[in-house]
Formats: C-alpha cells, structure tokens, sequence
C-alpha cells in the first residue's frame, strides 16, 4: 500500500506596516532620508487606511524640504481621514512660514488653536502667532534703534550686542528680528542667533530655546548647540527635546558632560572646518553633525583646560581628519594640509590631541563592528 504523498506548505513572511516603518525609521535616525522615504511610502501602500502612516510621511517630506507636497497630505489626512490629528495644521502653519506664506500660516495657527485649545502644540502655536501677527508694513517702516543695522544685529560684535540686549524688551522690530534669525537657512545666522539668546534675561532666553530644541526641522548640530547654551545659562531640570523622530525628555544636569562657556575661538574652527567639508563632495549632511558633536564632546571633556588655539587652520584641519577617521573615509592628512594651507604634521598633531581625549579610533572600530553584526541578522 502505497503511503499518502505529503507537501510541506511554506508560509510566505508577510511584511506589515510596522516593519516598514521600522525599517523607515531607522534610515531616518541615519538621516538617509531617500531611503527611509521609500519604506514610509511602503507603509502607506500596505496599510493606505491608517492615518498615522500617511502623518509620518508628510512629516519626512517636511524635513526633507517638500513643504507644499507635505502640506497637502496633512491637508488630506484632516480633511479625508482623521480630523482629531489637529497638530497637521501647526504643521502646515509651520511649513507656510517657511515657504514665506505669512497669511496661510497664520490662518491655520489660528485654525489650530479654534479647533485644539489645550493641544500639546499650543503655547508654540500662540508663540509663532504672536511673532506673525506683527503689522509687517508698518513693522518694515520703522527703524531699529539707534546703533543697529539689520545686516549687524547679530555680528557678534560687543556694542551691537549690548545695543540689542537693551533694546529687545522695549523694541517690538528687534524681537522679530531676532526671532526671524533663529530660524533662518543661513546655520551661521542661526548659531548666532543661538548665543544671542543666551545672553537674554533666562525668562526671554529660556523659553525661545526651548521652543528652539522642540522643533522636528532644526538639525541636529543646531540643536546641541541650542541645549548647550540652555547649560551654560544655568537652565536646569528636564527638557522637551526632538530627537530620533520624536520628543523626548533629557536631564540637562547630565547633557552635556561639562558646559563650558561657548568661545568665539571655538567657533571659528568648527566654522572653518564646515565650510571646507561643503566644498567638498565627500560629506553628507551627517557628517557635519558628527564633525558639531566631535568637537564639543572634544571641548567638554578638556574643559576646564582649552585648547590653545593659535591658528584656527590647523586645528579645523584636524577635527576634519577625525571626523573622516571616525567614518572610514580616505582622507590624508597631506591633502587636507593643502586644503588648509598648513603642513602635514599640524595635521597630524591636531588630529592627535583630539583622539586621546575621545579615543576616536576605538569608538569607529566599535561601531563598525555593530554595525556588521546588525547587518549580518537583517
């Protein structure tokens, strides 16, 4: 008798949403922001009923700078979907302001606020409001006060400076402006304007930084600066902060290490060192990040000692050198001596110093071999 025929039946692995968001998610930690695009279009296309899906990706469109496109589904998602994900129209009024539509963006601040009245996104809402309520026509006639130019606000020199201090409380075009600076394209401009702020009365200081480091479209070099600054005015407690695609809540106590008080010196060498890397096409955006936190988590552990910083050249030159040491790149010290127009040995010297204190090439190495090990299980 002839024993039954049995067929083993394979069940297929059926990828749901969330393993796309996932996958989606963890690009965008990366800030390979195409590539997490492609699994947050995937979400939709597996679950194209859940809101939620299509709120993720009008929020990466907005952070990757397709404003209009991002309006529109959080237009649809209120209007066709979920009309109780209100934040959509903070986040469209947001994405208006940037796009210069002053009159859309305080429509639907406006909006926000009718619809949401104690929504998590209020005191911004009423914040961001209040700065595009000004009368802008008049606002454009009048003059700053005296000893202020637009184009020297925030210059960083000490009389303009103290002029602004003196000025901001009483002087409505100051507070504008000034605001406007934060969030400009221009990260120099923002930097700037970062400091400014911590030398305001922590009242005024305290609360736009915070709104600052709350703000899913501020990067990330941005942000640590602005939480640096927070220290250094003697802010302390827990912090509202966006980080890895959501808000979270850091403890300033221990963020950073030590916070030293931010010298002009040493922001001429990260800003020499970030403006060679744009010249180059060897760098993505992550990588100025990595090259922002380097040199702070550098500048927090040695303090109270500073570095003596002679020639702003040669230390840029080598904490260029350990940022593509950390990430693999081929870059030699001979060529980027010639970049900078220094020798190879201050190269070498530099990047030295730098990697004793954070042991640079361990942490690669380290990181490396995490990667290869989460790439061998995927």
């Amino acid at each position: 008798m002839q024993g039954k025929k049995t067929t083993s039946k394979v069940i297929p692995f059926l990828k749901n949403a969330g393993y796309y968001y996932q996958k989606g998610n963890r690009y965008y930690q990366q800030n390979k922001l195409e590539k997490a695009l492609l699994f947050f279009k995937k979400t939709i296309e597996v679950e194209p009923e859940n809101s939620l899906n299509h709120y993720n990706l009008a929020c990466l469109l907005s952070r990757m700078g397709h404003l209009d496109k991002a309006n529109q589904i959080f237009s649809y998602i209120v209007c066709q979907m979920d009309p109780t994900l209100t934040e959509c129209y903070f986040l469209m009024a947001v994405n208006y302001g940037l796009m210069d539509d002053l009159e859309k963006a305080r429509h639907y601040l406006n909006l926000y606020l009718q619809i949401s009245p104690d929504g998590e996104m209020v005191v911004d809402a009423e914040e961001l409001l209040y700065a595009l309520s000004e009368d802008e026509e008049e606002e454009e006639r009048r003059e700053l006060p005296a000893g202020i130019k637009r184009e020297r606000l925030l210059s960083g020199k000490s009389k303009e400076v103290e002029e602004t201090l003196k000025n901001y409380q009483e002087d409505k075009a100051v507070q504008r402006l000034l605001w406007q600076s934060l969030y400009q394209k221009n990260e120099q401009v923002v930097e700037k304007a970062i400091r400014m702020y911590g030398m305001m009365p922590e009242e005024i200081g305290e609360k736009a930084l915070k709104e600052f480091v709350r703000n899913p479209w501020v990067t990330q070099r941005l942000r640590l600066q602005a939480l640096l600054e927070l220290k250094n005015m003697g802010i302390r407690g827990t912090v509202t902060v966006f980080m890895e695609g959501c808000l979270r809540e850091i403890d300033l106590l221990y963020y950073p290490l030590v916070a030293p008080r931010w010298l002009g010196k040493w922001q001429d060498v990260l800003d020499c060192t970030l403006v060679n890397m744009r010249s180059s096409k060897a760098y993505s955006e992550r990588f100025y990040e990595d090259a922002q936190a380097i040199w702070i988590d550098f500048i927090n552990n040695i303090y109270p000692r500073v570095p003596i910083i002679k020639k702003v050249e040669t230390w840029a030159a080598g904490l260029e050198y350990a940022t593509a040491k950390f990430h693999f790149l081929s870059v030699t010290q001979h060529k980027l001596a010639q970049q900078y127009n220094i020798s190879p040995s201050s190269v070498s010297a530099r990047y030295k110093e730098i990697n004793k204190v954070l042991n640079l090439e361990h942490r690669a190495y380290h990181n490396m071999l995490m990667y290869l090990t989460q790439r061998e299980k995927e």
